[in-house]
């Protein structure tokens, strides 16, 4: 009987957590520890049963991004990026994205989340052009996924509603060219560079929009999220991951370390002893919420159609992992003193790597007005990073 995709990450973590110098010094993912990652079938546990992958349950699937987040923050994160984006093969004719994700060996498709790029029509498909950013793991990937406007000649296609149509094209790798602008403090080892095409054809049947008219060829639970909180409840499960490293790391500290002018070892100051009780209560409360909300979200989704009521939540619980894992990484980064501000710490890197998490939008604190607006009764967004 194959392992789980959990018992997986708990016996790939020592080897993550052996390369964390190394990935944070490349800014991207080693080649070995890639290709174990990719060979242990990580970057496919989002993918529907037709196509031979594990399509995972959303309650296991966080549990294996918070495994991963706890080795190695940048790596859970390449792979929640890369595992959640592959479930537009749902919205796929099936030989395309068998071709794509599972005849491409240790395939791994990065985009680009702005439709930044313009794809001209072509007879058989469009020539796509254009420069586009935050590509996580995009010189590991086997196709670069365009996120374009469509033009007929010089004019925008547009939709039914008067919005220009926008879609995914998948360039393969080779056709385009990875330009290194991450250039950052933390979560240098995702690779979220810029990527540019110019004038690569991709086929019609090598293209998907992520929204209607685009819905799920696969009746799957997993389907019937809204990418974007699938994303989010990944993102959150990374930084609540981070976070128990980094109380771990801290605890260790503080039973080794005397503060300078200060009589005892760290433990035993009774203002640390608070922020470690505080600290873990908020790691606890945080991944309670998203734990909980997770399963009865996966419960009303298994039922039938999400409702927005159900979506709410997960944005907010997942929101409020985030929020709080942050605190729980400041609360150790402040009482560690100056220990914590060399680069030879760990905690220098958890600090760096948690508040590049919270500047990503799944972290915004405007998560709370939306969720905040939809409880008071008031019109929301529904779609999109933003929305519910």
């Amino acid at each position: 009987m194959p392992a789980s995709p959990l018992t997986v990450a708990q016996e790939l973590a020592p080897h993550i957590r052996a390369c964390a110098d190394e990935i944070e010094a490349r800014r991207e993912l080693p080649r070995p520890l890639f290709e174990s990652l990719a060979d242990a079938g990580l970057f496919q546990l989002a993918l529907p049963r037709s196509l031979g992958c594990p399509e995972i349950d959303l309650p296991d699937y966080i549990q294996v991004i918070e495994e991963l987040g706890k080795a190695d923050a940048s790596t859970a994160w390449a792979i929640n990026q890369g595992g959640i984006f592959a479930t537009l093969a749902t919205r796929m004719p099936h030989k395309a994205a068998k071709a794509i994700w599972i005849d491409t060996p240790r395939a791994v498709v990065a985009n680009t989340p702005l439709a930044t790029f313009k794809a001209v029509t072509v007879p058989g498909g469009y020539r796509v052009s254009g420069r586009g950013g935050f590509s996580t793991g995009c010189r590991h990937a086997s196709w670069l996924a365009a996120h374009a406007t469509l033009y007929d000649g010089e004019q925008p296609r547009l939709r039914p509603n008067g919005n220009p149509e926008t879609r995914f094209l998948f360039v393969p790798k080779p056709e385009v060219e990875i330009v290194d602008t991450w250039r950052v403090r933390g979560m240098r080892g995702t690779g979220t560079h810029h990527f540019v095409a110019d004038g690569a054809f991709v086929p019609e049947e090598r293209t998907v929009g992520s929204d209607p008219p685009w819905p799920p060829r696969e009746d799957g639970t997993l389907y019937r999220f809204p990418r974007t909180l699938l994303f989010a409840s990944g993102d959150a499960s990374v930084a609540l991951g981070l976070a128990r490293a980094a109380l771990d790391a801290f605890v260790e500290l503080a039973g080794a370390k005397t503060p300078r002018r200060v009589v005892g070892l760290l433990r035993e100051q009774p203002m640390v002893q608070a922020d470690v009780g505080l600290a873990e209560a908020h790691l606890r409360s945080g991944r309670a919420l998203l734990t909980e909300t997770v399963r009865e979200t996966w419960a009303a989704a298994a039922a039938g159609p999400l409702a927005l009521e159900h979506r709410a939540a997960l944005r907010l619980a997942a929101t409020h992992a985030i929020r709080l894992a942050a605190e729980v990484v400041d609360a150790v980064y402040n009482a560690a003193g100056a220990t914590a501000i060399y680069e030879s710490h760990v905690l220098q890197r958890y600090f760096q790597d948690m508040h590049v998490i919270t500047q990503h939008i799944q972290g915004r604190r405007a998560h709370y007005e939306l969720v905040g607006r939809y409880w008071l009764g008031l019109p929301v967004e529904e779609t999109g990073d933003t929305g519910l």
